[in-house]
């Protein structure tokens, strides 16, 4: 199976004894005798000790963390990758190690004390709203280490010892304080109703890009990852009045909803039926438009008719108003030109029995 190869380190013990024993050799060949027996048992022993102290500089880099080394207290580039590595052991030289893959958090108004229990800690949770109110605010902060050289050396914070974090690490009272300051401006420019219930997420949305803004001009070396309001309530001696806001506030959008649901039930019923009295109204219209039309167009051929024969034409038309007046009657059409002589129609009736 292949292995990668370890990485050799970065000093060679037997280089560094060889270099020790070359100057004291003289030395040794000079008290060949007791005396130089016992001197030479001292370097064994002095030998000994100082590979102790150097193999003590060994130490491991995990793969979620980098190390930072420091000569004297100045810190060596570059960080280091994860690994096997040697370094000068103290008190010549230090090795600081640090996850920058670990997401942290911190909490601010309230302290996590185990087993689902915390404690509230008003002086960093009560906040003044922009419209005058007092809020019980309380947030969670996660957070990591983006630049662990910026996270050692850029920021001297006394730490927080409430929090266990050790001094000169810039998430200890450096990012508490970033954290209340953000969050309190955001709180201060909105009204109680925003921040306990309409724009919750526009009010983390905020405290999130402020506190960023904040921690990178500090150049703090840490990435804030997500700001969540754990907690946001009025105070204890109103709270019984804002709850009733509240639940008046959730009936009025329940009553609001209720009415857009009728609005959406009773609207297209109340556009089919004007649809339909339209269709019905633009039928009439064309009914009426068409009827009108035919009867133009026989005027029309009746007029023609009437100038190419009018007599013709006149007494068509008198004898069908005649059929019209006198539908129940028998009727005789008499010739002018066969004369006074009326005796032929006198039996007509009979002959038709």
């Amino acid at each position: 199976m292949y292995q990668q190869p370890r990485p050799n380190p970065e000093i060679d013990i037997d280089k560094i004894l060889e270099s020790i024993r070359k100057p004291l050799q003289p030395l040794l060949n000079r008290f060949g005798g007791g005396g130089g027996g016992m001197l030479a048992a001292l370097l064994v022993i002095v030998a000994v000790g100082v590979a102790i102290w150097l193999a003590t500089g060994f130490y491991q880099v995990q793969p979620s963390e980098l190390a930072a080394r420091r000569l004297f207290g100045g810190y060596t580039p570059p960080l280091q990758e994860p690994g096997l590595h040697w370094y000068w052991p103290g008190p010549i030289g230090k090795v600081a190690k640090a996850s920058v893959t670990e997401t942290r958090r911190m909490d601010l108004g309230f302290r996590s004390l185990g087993g689902g229990q915390r404690s509230d800690v008003l002086s960093e949770a009560l906040m003044i709203t922009g419209d005058l109110n007092i809020a019980d605010v309380q947030v969670v902060v996660q957070y990591r280490i983006s630049d662990l050289f910026a996270f050692l050396f850029k920021v001297d914070d006394p730490g927080d010892a409430e929090r266990g974090v050790r001094s000169g690490s810039p998430d200890g009272l450096t990012l508490k304080d970033a954290t209340e300051a953000a969050l309190r401006q955001v709180v201060g420019q909105r009204s109680i109703d925003d921040v306990l219930t309409i724009n919750r997420e526009a009010v983390q949305a905020e405290t999130l890009t402020l506190l960023s803004r904040m921690l990178k001009e500090y150049d703090s070396g840490i990435q804030v990852l997500e700001v969540r309001l754990q907690s946001v309530q009025p105070p204890d001696p109103v709270r019984e009045a804002f709850d009733d806001v509240v639940r008046a506030r959730v009936d009025k959008e329940a009553r609001i909803n209720e009415a857009l649901a009728y609005s959406q039930d009773q609207v297209p019923r109340a556009r089919g039926d004007a649809q339909k009295i339209t269709n019905a109204a633009e039928a009439f219209k064309q009914e009426r438009i068409l009827k009108a039309t035919g009867e133009a167009s026989r005027f029309l051929s009746v007029l023609r008719e009437y100038q190419d024969s009018k007599e013709v034409t006149r007494q068509r038309l008198y004898l069908e108003a005649m059929e019209q007046i006198l539908p129940g009657i028998n009727k005789f059409i008499v010739n002018p030109d066969a004369g006074g002589n009326l005796l032929p129609i006198l039996n007509v009736d009979q002959q038709k029995k």
